[in-house]
């Protein structure tokens, strides 16, 4: 009995797959889909990267593009999972991570080693003020994600700036500085340009409504024309002019937060209005029910 308890007890502490040695571990195949959106955002990933790089080296021009380039990756990568319906917590995590690289520290680089460095101490802070604010927009951004409670028509609508149009818009200072306007970059100018920079960190972090762009995934068919010649129209005059063209951009995407903020709060009296006539007709009916 006891070599047969002993026998027993070498079978249970045996390792799993040891009974049969030539077997092999199969891998689970990820489908082609899954893999395409994530390939975009490291792509945009590499793009921050570069422009860190570039900004060390004093291409600031390059710098900013790369940047503009990884917004634009990060608008697609989300509409290729939806549209493949490949959509994942996975895709989702490593996302925010590109978007703090490529939208918080890249933009912060660049503008210090372009002129905020001038006044090392008060300058660097700055850049840190919209590092951190962004990293805060980006965690609000993925909490507010698990909410239920949201109405449909918040879809239309960002609470404080999003970070990609953050980078494009803080960087307005240097497109001014490299295009035809060709404001002066000195000493005396970067006070104004580090209260800009802590101007858009405050947006970010804010509960200011802005554009979400959302709803633009779906062209109607009449105007379908009208809109490729526009946007082949914007990408040639963003190859030619590209500061110009970043430089209104900026100024149309700032000039529309207060429109954004209109709109929000009507959607809100709407609601409450809705919400109150609701109750008014439930307390009617309750009031003419019979005991």
């Amino acid at each position: 009995m006891t070599a047969d308890r002993d026998q027993n007890l070498t079978k249970t502490s045996a390792p799993a797959g040891a009974e049969n040695p030539g077997r092999r571990r199969r891998f689970t195949r990820i489908p082609l889909r899954f893999i395409l959106p994530n390939l975009v955002t490291l792509l945009g990933l590499c793009l921050g990267l570069t422009s860190i790089r570039f900004s060390l080296e004093g291409r600031f021009e390059m710098a900013a593009l790369c940047i503009v380039a990884a917004a634009v990756l990060d608008g697609l990568d989300g509409r290729i999972a939806r549209a493949l319906d490949s959509t994942s917590r996975f895709g989702a995590e490593l996302d925010s991570l590109a978007d703090f690289l490529d939208f918080g520290v890249a933009p912060a680089v660049l503008l210090y080693t372009w002129g905020l460095s001038e006044i090392k101490s008060i300058g660097w802070l700055a850049a840190m003020v919209y590092v951190v604010a962004c990293a805060l927009r980006l965690a609000r951004f993925n909490v507010a994600l698990d909410d239920p409670n949201k109405p449909a028509w918040a879809a239309q609508f960002f609470t404080g700036m999003p970070s990609p149009a953050g980078a494009i818009v803080v960087m307005l200072p240097l497109y001014l500085h490299l295009s035809v306007f060709g404001l002066p970059q000195s000493r005396a100018m970067v006070p104004f340009e580090i209260a800009y920079m802590l101007l858009i960190a405050f947006l970010m972090v804010s509960t200011i409504p802005h554009f979400s762009g959302k709803q633009l995934g779906r062209i109607p068919r009449e105007i379908l024309g009208v809109v490729m010649m526009a946007v082949v129209a914007s990408l040639l005059v963003l190859v030619t002019f590209p500061m110009e063209f970043l430089t209104a951009i900026s100024l149309l995407y700032l000039a529309l937060i207060p429109f954004a903020a209109m709109r929000y709060r009507r959607h809100v009296r709407q609601d409450a209005q809705a919400a109150a006539a609701a109750a008014a007709a439930e307390t009617g009916k309750s009031g003419h029910s019979p005991a």
